[in-house]
């Protein structure tokens, strides 16, 4: 079988070399993809249209959507408007991350627990209900922002500067409204399911970094670090997670009837009072698919078409005991404005170590130089029995790349120890 995955960051290259594994498949194509994806075919298509003529083309079995841009722009309408197998939600199901409100009136209708919220179609609207409410209190951009529309502020000041910027256009139409709500208190999670429209089948737990700086300090950015498991989401959380957050989730998609077949990202937050929902995502995470992945023994080719083909209900998946982590190298100046075209050294290096590297922001100069061309700019992966040992594991090798101004957290998984005291 061939695959094509739409996108080419570093969840994509995870994606792209589980399936490679895979006895299923042949020839994985990648669009955009990245020229550093070992084995991968790279093609460019940037109509919807002329990528499912290139699917129909070729013969390809399946097409695995990576990003939510492509999803909530109705890339996988158009795909199955041709027969075309594809992994991911359509249109009117994505907007469960396309739109903040959209989510947010979804959980309360479904009953599934989550902050208490305002949406605000005017700056004005905005700051009087924060000025009411006071602080801290969480401003997130209504529609997507690449992971860098939320505003966790301290302060009431903080909260009306993110305001401002939403409705400043720095985001685009996607802050053209926001979503004002309480600010939650307790350790996150990241829950990962895959979804057939009948049956909800959870991935193996995870935790996000979200912040750019050590101690979860700083901006948020797309992700700084992710480990797997995370050991918040114990037996009992794992029970309350399905009861109150899952099984909802996947009834209220039958009762409105959005056609979800692909996965679905709860981004949790364990409270006093229970496991609640801090956002829906409608596709892998990014980089917690870097950590969950290489952790999975079964094959990905099957899981993947199985919920296409909504057959997830006879499906179990195995899981290596070992941890993994996941180290987000990034570039100078990262989430703001941040440096191109520097040399990376030190690949290889880190791979002979044992550590898995996944390329999200480069690419190749004229010199056929692996060079930085994003602000996330590669992950780095290990996996060992431990978490202490994968985390040890995992920054010795992001200790052999190397690149001017090159940054990274040095705390990934350091919370995981000390849940487990390890």
């Amino acid at each position: 079988m061939q695959v094509l995955i739409i996108g080419g960051g570093g969840r994509e290259h995870a994606l792209a070399w589980k399936l490679q594994a895979s006895a299923q498949v042949d020839t994985v194509y990648c669009a955009p993809g990245n020229p550093n994806m070992r084995g991968v075919r790279c093609v460019d298509f940037e109509d919807h249209d002329q990528l499912a003529e290139f699917v129909k083309s070729q013969g390809i079995g399946l097409t695995v959507v990576g990003p939510e841009a492509p999803l909530c722009a109705g890339l996988v309408d158009v795909f199955r408007r041709r027969g075309l197998a594809v992994f991911g939600p359509n249109a009117a199901a994505a907007r469960l991350e396309g739109s903040k409100s959209f989510a947010k009136d979804f959980m309360r209708r479904h009953g599934i627990p989550t902050a208490a919220s305002a949406f605000c179609r005017t700056r004005a609207e905005a700051i009087s209900y924060i000025r009411r409410q006071g602080a801290p209190i969480v401003v997130k951009a209504d529609g997507l922002a690449a992971g860098k529309g939320v505003t966790v502020a301290e302060t009431v000041d903080q909260a009306v500067a993110a305001v401002e910027m939403c409705f400043s256009g720095r985001f685009g139409a996607a802050g053209d409204a926001v979503v004002v709500e309480e600010c939650l208190v307790g350790e996150e999670a990241s829950i990962i399911a895959l979804v057939d429209g009948r049956t909800i089948l959870p991935l193996a737990s995870s935790q996000d970094h979200k912040r750019i700086g050590e101690n979860d300090t700083g901006s948020n950015t797309g992700g700084m670090g992710a480990y797997s498991p995370a050991p918040v989401v114990d037996d009992a959380m794992w029970e309350a997670i399905d009861r109150h957050v899952l099984k909802p989730f996947l009834r209220g998609c039958q009762e409105d009837g959005l056609d979800y077949r692909g996965v679905i990202y709860a981004g949790i937050i364990v409270t006093s009072e229970g496991p609640k929902v801090l956002e829906f995502n409608v596709r892998f995470g990014d980089p917690e698919t870097q950590a969950i992945l290489p952790r999975l023994q079964s094959d990905l080719a099957e899981t993947l078409l199985a919920t296409v083909e909504q057959r997830l209900e006879n499906l179990t998946l195995q899981w290596a005991e070992d941890s993994a982590v996941c180290v987000v190298m990034a570039a100078d100046g990262y989430p703001s404005d941040y440096r191109r075209g520097d040399i990376i050294t030190g690949i290889g290096q880190a791979e002979r170590q044992g550590a898995l590297v996944f390329h999200a922001g480069t690419g190749k100069n004229q010199s056929g130089d692996t060079v930085t061309s994003g602000g996330r700019v590669l992950g780095v992966t290990g996996l060992d029995r431990s978490l202490p040992r994968a985390i040890e594991k995992t920054y010795a090798a992001v200790r052999q790349i190397d690149w001017s101004g090159a940054y990274y957290r040095r705390d990934i998984g350091r919370r995981g120890c000390q849940a487990r005291n390890d």
